[in-house]
């Protein structure tokens, strides 16, 4: 059997996604899962283009993890049994690909080819994503009142799963009555999406697709917190990626001061960091429009114990890369997205450099430095 996952915010576009889904395979079937108001699960199953089944099941405890595994997961199973070689799954607007394939994988007795992880997206629509404040839930994408995650977190977390991000006007296209398809701001949504997710095929109604692409193990490595990939340089676009390092640790006092400046009009800032105060610490930063947040991510590969460490640094590319003849691959890399004019290389290597300790301070006893994780007041 042969899976394709799809995720999305517009159901338009979800819609318009599995319909050019189902003519990749001849024996295709499409589900479109919808989590409504009430813990109710409504299910419709295509086949030819044509509705043949349609349910809806009350869950217990409606949440979107719940109707992937009580619902998505079943429902694959059943038509996989009844002899349907290829099943595209329509997400619930919100589900994350990454969780669907999990519970795919793990939840499903029979063995599965996973096809491909696709997001389906207006790009018109994406900057406004990225930095509206508004949770999915206030901003109607999800029944769940506990879901605070904006939707630019959807997106960024999705970019980094998914295989291949389909293009496709969406519902506000139709309630404006403008097509976007080819207008201005369609290109700049797909140049915005050409940095935010450069692994990803960007593919149009007229874009040629290429099935049985997805790489679970690369999708792991793209989304592993403090993780750096970047971009083709483009330096004549509207949109730009910076990457900056800095080599020996950050004092937590000047680095809180200068985060919010880091963080000011960049639609995308993610890397790791090396703090003075914790200095065993591997901490992930993730900024995405208005929100920004650290994390720990365990102890560096320099200070786990030698066994482990010889263990792991063949496995990860980034400490390979970045490994330091004496810090090991302790150190700061961050990379910021944002439009070309509001990101100056030169105002970024100056704020973090001037976050380093000076030599003086390297002389110091790193216990002396504060808690680097309090930085929400800065934020």
């Amino acid at each position: 059997m042969h899976l394709t996952v799809v995720s999305s915010l517009d159901s338009q576009c979800r819609e318009a996604a599995t319909a050019r889904l189902r003519r990749t395979h001849t024996n295709s079937v499409v589900v479109l899962h919808d989590l409504l108001d009430g813990s109710l699960v409504m299910r419709r199953v295509y086949r030819g283009g044509q509705l043949f089944e349609r349910e809806t099941t009350v869950l217990e405890h409606g949440c979107l993890s719940c109707t992937v595994k009580l619902d998505v997961v079943p429902t694959a199973e059943r038509l996989a049994a009844c002899g349907f070689d290829h099943v595209v799954l329509g997400l619930p607007p919100g589900v994350a690909a990454g969780m669907a394939v999990a519970e795919l994988r793990r939840g499903l007795s029979q063995p599965a080819v996973m096809d491909n992880a696709i997001l389906a997206l207006d790009p018109v629509d994406l900057d406004d994503h990225i930095w509206d404040r508004h949770t999915l839930f206030e901003s109607g994408f999800t029944s769940m009142p506990e879901d605070d995650r904006t939707s630019g977190e959807f997106l960024i977390g999705e970019f980094g799963h998914v295989d291949t991000v389909m293009l496709h006007p969406g519902l506000g296209a139709e309630l404006s009555g403008n097509p976007r398809l080819g207008s201005e701001e369609w290109v700049t949504g797909v140049e915005l999406l050409g940095q935010l997710a450069p692994h990803a095929a960007a593919i149009g109604a007229d874009d040629d697709f290429r099935s049985g692409c997805f790489d679970g193990a690369e999708a792991a490595a793209r989304t592993r917190p403090g993780v750096v990939r970047l971009p083709l340089d483009d330096e004549t676009g509207s949109f730009r990626t910076v990457l900056h390092k800095a080599g020996r640790p950050l004092h937590p006092g000047r680095f809180r001061e200068a985060l919010p400046q880091l963080a000011a009009g960049t639609h995308w800032l993610r890397g790791r960091l090396w703090i003075a105060s914790a200095a065993k610490t591997r901490i992930a930063v993730q900024g995405i429009g208005p929100r920004v947040w650290l994390e720990s991510t365990g102890t560096w590969l320099a200070d786990a114990p030698t066994v482990a460490r010889n263990g792991k640094v063949g496995a990860d590319v980034d400490a390979v890369l970045d490994w330091h003849p004496n810090y090991g691959d302790r150190g700061t890399v961050l990379a910021i997205t944002g439009r070309s004019e509001d990101i100056d290389p030169q105002e970024i290597r100056a704020l973090l450099e001037g976050c380093q300790l000076t030599e003086a301070e390297m002389e110091l006893d790193f216990g002396v430095w504060e808690d680097p994780l309090d930085l929400s007041e800065a934020l």
